[in-house]
């Protein structure tokens, strides 16, 4: 099963640079870990999860923060604004900021700007998928150096995504779900239905699908006949980060020609971890 794994007990390999500023916000940070090699190494942007409202960027697990270095990758983990500091899509565009800035720092960090992949879970994983899916948003008529940068990827690793953020389509296709567990206006800072559907189509990648995409893994933790769980807080977590999102992306991915996986209890694949499965596609991808 490639997923993602509860951070062991294995120390994290100590940063090559720490809270590095890629924009204004407090919580615009990232760390930085570099790999040993002669010539430009690949780079892997982990974007954490929590809901949006909280998490941060040492949640990166540490067995495989070693594992992509040892492979020769290098590493960042990112910080982003949280609700608390401003609505949706407040986050996805500064995972977009910080992919740009990452770049920008190709020469100084010995980086391959063509061979970026990304890894998240949860509320990380959506900003990753949406980087994925969306058409490069690199702005070249900008005086920003760092706005020019291309915000395209090489591959992309998800783990208990949300591929839509529309709540009409959580109520109709995931088991169980009648009632929303939070106030999606607030999360767009919204007070109309139109507004708010406009916002959440914004993020919601499941809209964004097109040809040219690259290969992508998704993983989740229940199989799609799974009951849902009788502990109210366990059937929240369940439901937020239901094998359905991935089912139902995964479809319009296939008709699209993209390469996609899709992990969850049951299934076999090549790709025996989610750094296995990054390695291989950052060891001959070009963005």
């Amino acid at each position: 099963m490639a997923r993602f794994r509860a951070p062991g007990i294995a120390s994290t390999p100590a940063q090559t640079c720490t809270d590095i500023a890629y924009g204004p916000h407090a919580r615009h940070r990232l760390d930085f870990w570099q790999a040993a090699s002669t010539t430009p190494t690949p780079l892997v942007m982990f974007i954490h999860g929590g809901g949006f409202r909280g998490g941060s960027k040492e949640s990166l697990n540490a067995p495989m923060l070693r594992q992509l270095l040892d492979a020769g990758i290098a590493v960042a983990a990112i910080n982003y604004r949280l609700i608390a500091h401003a609505p949706l899509p407040a986050a996805h565009h500064d995972g977009r900021r910080a992919l740009q800035f990452l770049r920008s720092k190709a020469r100084a960090w010995h980086l391959d700007k063509t061979r970026v992949g990304a890894c998240g879970i949860s509320a990380g994983a959506q900003i990753c998928l949406w980087l994925a899916l969306h058409e490069d948003m690199a702005d070249f008529t900008s005086p920003d150096p760092i706005a020019r940068e291309s915000t395209r990827l090489a591959c992309v690793a998800a783990s208990g995504a949300q591929t839509s953020m529309d709540v009409g389509w959580w109520q109709q296709w995931i088991p169980g779900y009648d009632t929303p567990h939070r106030d999606f206006y607030e999360i767009f800072g919204v007070q109309r239905q139109e507004e708010y559907r406009q916002k959440a189509a914004e993020v919601s990648v499941l809209s964004l699908v097109s040809p040219g995409a690259p290969p992508i893994l998704m993983s989740y933790s229940m199989s799609p006949d799974d009951p849902v769980p009788t502990d109210p807080q366990e059937a929240q977590v369940w439901w937020v980060h239901h094998v359905i999102f991935g089912l139902k992306l995964k479809e319009k991915l296939d008709a699209s020609g993209v390469e996609a996986h899709l992990d969850y209890p049951g299934t076999r694949m090549f790709y025996r971890s989610i750094p296995h499965f990054l390695s291989v596609k950052l060891a001959s991808s070009r963005a």
